[in-house]
């Protein structure tokens, strides 16, 4: 269940609250006249199954009330009450397969911005990574994947063009192009320096490397890789479970792919920078087409669910309110 929480011009509360009350899966819906201060409104609260969240929320911002009051959706990890079970039971279609886009929208934003933070992420995951690639550790080059934050504009990309927004569609493609060319550059810098204290050395990096050579060596399974990643990704987002993120991250290959392009880029290795870069974009390729799909298949299930059960819901509900 979420709970949301709704600031409205007192113009705008019976249009809302009879919005909410002919949604299918609401409950606990309560009125607080005049209580906002700022802005000037009334509160309203109420319950809503995750699966019929979507569609509320995108009713409430057809009436304006996120451009002349606010709306907070946060959700509810217990709810003891029948009546919170009689409105998931009345929703259309499972919870687990709801999509809030604005909510996502939301959660990816953060993600796909340009930031000094998300730079010092990447810039260090990518560093860590070159150090993975020089001294061909396994266990390096998975810590570098899981602290790099590049599955952030990848998502908030494949959002931005499903939902065809171009502002954030840009945004997000900045992030990343930016994000590598800052970090890749920076792990040159690194390199050399390396080079000079006698930590890195040419004949490491050209030796044979049996646990890291492949992020220089693309082929069919990188990109196959890369899909199925950019799938779960996807599915651990639209489904709150981010906790699966971890795995997403440590399944593909760009932070190493960048690393070892910049170490190569270092010594002057075209060979190993060129099938580098072709890993690198390989993966991201695959992620962003991926994750695409993923979302317009998510978005033509969910509609073909909610027309098959909205029919048969709609009277139940009105017969309740009865």
């Amino acid at each position: 269940m979420l709970h949301l929480r709704l600031i409205t011009p007192s113009d705008r509360t019976d249009a809302a609250v009879r919005l909410i009350e002919e949604t299918v899966g609401t409950a606990h819906l309560a009125v607080v006249p005049g209580a906002a201060r700022d802005p000037v409104g009334d509160i309203v609260m109420v319950d809503v199954a995750r699966e019929a969240g979507d569609e509320l929320i995108s009713g409430l911002c057809d009436l304006g009330i996120d451009e002349c009051g606010s709306i907070s959706v946060e959700n509810i990890d217990l709810s003891l009450s029948k009546r919170a079970d009689d409105a998931e039971e009345e929703a259309p279609g499972e919870g687990a397969d709801a999509v809030l886009w604005e909510q996502l929208a939301e959660g990816t934003h953060e993600e796909s911005t340009l930031s000094v933070t998300y730079l010092a992420f990447i810039t260090l995951a990518t560093m860590i990574a070159a150090c993975g690639v020089v001294l061909d550790n396994a266990i390096l080059i998975v810590g570098a994947m899981a602290v790099g934050p590049e599955f952030g504009p990848l998502a908030g990309f494949s959002t931005a063009v499903v939902r065809r927004r171009p502002r954030p569609a840009v945004r997000s493609l900045t992030a990343l192009l930016v994000g590598f060319a800052v970090a890749m550059a920076a792990t040159v810098l690194f390199s050399l320096l390396m080079d000079g204290l006698g930590l890195f050395t040419e004949a490491q990096l050209e030796a044979e490397r049996p646990s890291t050579a492949f992020v220089y060596a693309p082929d069919a399974f990188s990109f196959v890789v890369a899909v199925l990643a950019g799938i779960a990704g996807t599915l651990s987002l639209t489904s709150a479970k981010s906790g699966l993120l971890v795995g997403v991250a440590i399944s593909v290959t760009t932070v190493p792919a960048a690393a070892n392009a910049a170490v190569a880029l270092s010594y002057g290795d075209t060979a190993q920078t060129l099938g580098s870069v072709n890993q690198l974009l390989l993966n991201l390729l695959g992620i962003v087409l991926a994750g695409t799909l993923t979302l317009l298949t998510q978005k033509w299930l969910w509609h073909r669910a909610q027309s098959r059960t909205r029919t048969r819901a709609r009277p139940a509900r009105s017969d309740r309110l009865t």
